[in-house]
């Protein structure tokens, strides 16, 4: 909340609720430290939150209200959804005709109020609240989401033990509560920008999850009444068999409407207590996602371009799984996607849809393995094929045989540096000649959480901390490296040693949901094939030997990216951390 800092210490002056000396001395505390007044008055505890967010209602001229002991209708609550109140730090508690009143802890947050407004077409009436006051109010979705879904949720419709046949759980299935408990999982998900979902049962409960920003969170948990109706709904919606319990099963669908159109994709998998549900989503209509807007700058990002661009070759991406391979793979496809060039893809399973691009979904039941499908591929004049992974000697032999070929070919391999792709190539059997003549270049990757920046903390580190990092990374390699980078110097050129250097770290607020992050970007490791590398792995050289020699030649590492990304701001240390160290 704007609130100048001279406003809040005047009105304490004024109204004698601190005495005057305590206030005077927090106010140049504040001043000196570039600290919130009001927040450090609440770190000394000179003052309740409650008295300062009624000070603060009083200032910016609107009502305060206190929650923690009202009992709001369940109508009025499911206004606003539950997610979004969660989210933000709002709920609505009282109608009267047009108007709305909502209690909020940040009621300038116009951008959540606008929302709000256009989805209820009702007039918003902010109130100032305390964080004690709105997650008492919070509790009260869950007594909601039992009335709301009552009739299933007290057992009246479960299916019986003995008559779980196909007939009856279609009946279940079909139902209005177990249709609507599968909505409401699916749209809180999708306004929560999850990208999976995961619904497990155990012997007494259903727990619901959501993972998002690579992160996985407690959604909401049901009773143990509702799992077959819940696994039975998923069946039907992703046309699998509603009688096969024993056997995992994979299927998709989709939703769409005018705001967004999300592909689901459905893995049953049998657990002790049932079925384990776990759906990807996937956003259709999300466009424009570029290398730059991923993460990729610099050298590293000139040297994809580079390479991408050339008629023949391998462009490989590799690290773990959930590290976004995939997702440079598509940027890389939609980049090279004109009516020039016949793009053919091999995959497991087809992620997204593209159009213009002739995609096929590998099925080894029937023998379509990747190496099968991709030697049929040959045959079909692609100009560039994308191979999902490479997982064996075969499909490896194929993949490059065709690079050499004429064909430009994008592939992943789990690796954890780019340098390492070459001696685990060799590993898998491949010539090391051929390797030398076709690779172009190998990008390694992983995923960080990008920080908040309408709460992000700015601070240094001190003596232990440097020498604890120390332990863990060259940072003399890395400082060097931030001094003479085109961007990280713009940061870091004023500074003698890393105790003079600017990170940032996760706080919480009302726009991230408390968790100090909102979305997610790449780190990475461009390695380009030249002649240096090219001899090294015809020498067979080891990972170590090649790394060197890259950096020599001017390969920034992931650790060094990360860091430079904490330097701007971006993300934290202990997210670099979390993602480069082993």
């Amino acid at each position: 909340m704007r609130i100048e800092l001279n406003q809040l210490k005047e009105f304490l002056l004024d109204s004698n609720l601190i005495p005057r000396e305590k206030v005077e001395e927090a106010a140049a505390e504040a001043v000196k430290d570039k600290k919130n007044l009001g927040t450090l008055l609440l770190e000394k505890k000179l003052i309740q939150e409650a008295e300062l967010q009624k000070v603060y209602a009083y200032i910016l001229g609107i009502p305060f209200v206190d929650l923690s002991k009202e009992a709001i209708p369940i109508e009025i609550l499911q206004i606003v959804p539950e997610l979004i109140a969660k989210k933000y730090n709002i709920v609505s508690f009282e109608k009267t005709g047009t108007n709305l009143k909502v209690a909020m802890l940040n009621p300038e947050d116009l951008q959540t109020i606008d929302f709000i407004k256009k989805k209820t077409g009702l007039k918003i009436v902010p109130c100032l609240t305390t964080r004690e006051s709105i997650q008492t109010a919070l509790h009260q979705y869950e007594k909601s989401l039992k009335a709301e879904f009552g009739d299933i949720l007290t057992g009246d419709i479960k299916p019986d033990g003995e008559s779980r046949d196909e007939e009856n759980l279609e009946q279940v299935a079909a139902g209005l509560p177990i249709i609507r408990i599968v909505d409401t999982l699916l749209k809180h998900a999708i306004l929560e920008s999850a990208s999976d979902i995961h619904i497990e049962p155990d012997e007494k409960e259903v727990h619901v999850r959501y993972r998002i920003d690579g992160v996985l969170h407690d959604a909401m948990t049901l009773p143990k009444d509702v799992a077959a109706g819940i696994v039975a709904r998923i069946k039907v919606l992703s046309n699998l068999k509603l009688d096969e319990h024993r056997l995992p099963q994979d299927g998709r669908f989709k939703i769409q409407n005018d705001e967004y159109k999300i592909s689901f994709r459905v893995s049953m998998l049998p657990v002790f207590d049932g079925e384990k549900i776990v759906m990807r989503l996937l956003d259709e209509t999300s466009k424009g996602l570029t290398l730059e807007k991923m993460g990729l700058t610099g050298p590293a990002l000139e040297a994809v371009h580079r390479e991408i661009n050339k008629p023949n070759g391998m462009i490989l991406v590799t690290g773990p799984t959930g590290s976004g391979k995939t997702t440079t793979l598509y940027t890389v496809m939609d980049i090279l996607n004109t009516p020039e060039v016949n793009i053919s893809t091999v995959e497991d399973p087809v992620e997204y849809r593209m159009p213009r691009v002739n995609q096929t979904q590998i099925n080894p039941k029937v023998g379509m393995t990747f190496a099968a499908a991709l030697r049929s591929l040959l045959r079909q004049d692609p100009d560039i094929i994308m191979v999902g992974e490479i997982r064996d000697q075969e499909t490896l032999e194929i993949a490059m045989h065709a690079a050499m070929t004429g064909h430009l070919v994008l592939s992943t391999l789990h690796t954890n540096s780019a340098a390492a792709t070459l001696p685990r190539m060799l590993d898998m059997g491949a010539e090391p000649f051929l390797i030398a003549s076709t690779v172009n270049v190998i990008i390694a990757q992983r995923l960080i959480r990008r920080l908040c920046v309408e709460c992000r903390k700015a601070y240094t580190l001190d003596k232990k901390e440097v020498e604890s990092l120390g332990k863990s990374y060259d940072i003399d390699a890395i400082f060097k490296y931030l001094k003479n980078d085109p961007v990280g110097k713009k940061f870091v050129e004023k500074a003698k040693d890393w105790s003079e250097i600017t990170m940032y770290k996760p706080v919480g607020c009302d726009q991230c949901g408390g968790e100090g992050y909102r979305g997610r970007n790449g780190i990475y490791e461009v390695l380009p094939m030249d002649t240096d590398i090219r001899k090294l792995v015809t020498q067979a050289a080891t990972t170590e030997d090649i790394e060197n020699q890259a950096k020599k030649n001017g390969m920034s590492t992931m650790a060094e990216d990360g860091f430079l990304k904490i330097i701007q701001g971006i993300t934290s240390l202990e997210e670099v951390m979390r993602a480069t160290t082993e």
